[in-house]
């Protein structure tokens, strides 16, 4: 394993959050060498994710330092919240400036862009928001990890391990990247190759967005209202 560099990544959690967006990741980040995993939030009380697990932060906004890596995960309604959070957006926006990667899974894009920092990037997200992220001014990428400068995005939820093996690889080599994604046993085969809305029918595709439909609403809604607000 080829690093000898100390790095700490900040993960910040919410409230109603998608949990596998930052524990895939976090599993990969973990297993690192020489790095420190932080888990973020304005409080150090419980924080409990869309699907009913609580995780416990270890850091606050305020504690937190300089990262050498941020990154945000998406959620359900809680994302929309977030990307409207004045608080969330001023803890980002202040990290970006000294971060050496700004990062995000799924639909923790969303949340970068109501923070402008992916304007005149390119970024990936969940497949059925993509249309938001348009709306604040990000080209949209629908590749599993989008990689432009200094600005790293998964698509949605299971990509998140991807995007760990990507960050990996750029901070401590393509041998640990490797070496990670053998002890893992990274190694997916899903068992009906429906994953994404290229290879699912169209039927099955319009199940998922009816299903989704109050939030991408609600998502688009805070979208605009950002577009909106940058370009004022």
């Amino acid at each position: 394993m080829e690093s000898q560099t100390q790095y700490t990544i900040g993960l910040v959690i919410y409230p109603d959050m998608t949990q596998l967006d930052i524990t895939g990741p976090h599993q990969v980040f973990s297993s690192m060498p020489n790095t420190q995993v932080l888990l973020l939030w304005k409080t150090l009380q419980p924080v409990v994710s869309n699907g009913g697990l609580t995780i416990l932060p270890t850091t606050t906004f305020d504690q937190c330092s300089q990262l050498d890596v941020l990154c945000v995960p998406g959620g359900v309604f809680g994302a929309v919240e977030m990307m409207q959070d004045a608080q969330m957006l001023a803890f980002l926006q202040k990290q970006a400036q000294t971060a050496k990667y700004v990062t995000a899974v799924c639909t923790g894009s969303l949340i970068l862009a109501a923070a402008g920092l992916l304007q005149g990037y390119r970024a990936a997200c969940h497949w059925a928001f993509r249309e938001q992220l348009t709306l604040m001014g990000v080209e949209v990428g629908n590749e599993r990890v989008v990689v432009d400068r200094n600005r790293i995005t998964g698509g949605g939820v299971t990509a998140g391990i991807d995007f760990a093996l990507t960050i990996a690889a750029m901070l401590c080599g393509e041998s640990t990247a490797k070496f990670l994604e053998l002890m893992l046993e990274y190694n997916p085969a899903p068992p009906f190759g429906v994953g994404s809305p290229e290879k699912a029918s169209s039927r099955l595709v319009q199940a998922v967005l009816n299903v989704a439909k109050p939030l991408i609403e609600a998502s688009k809604a805070a979208s605009q209202k950002a577009g909106l607000e940058m370009t004022d």
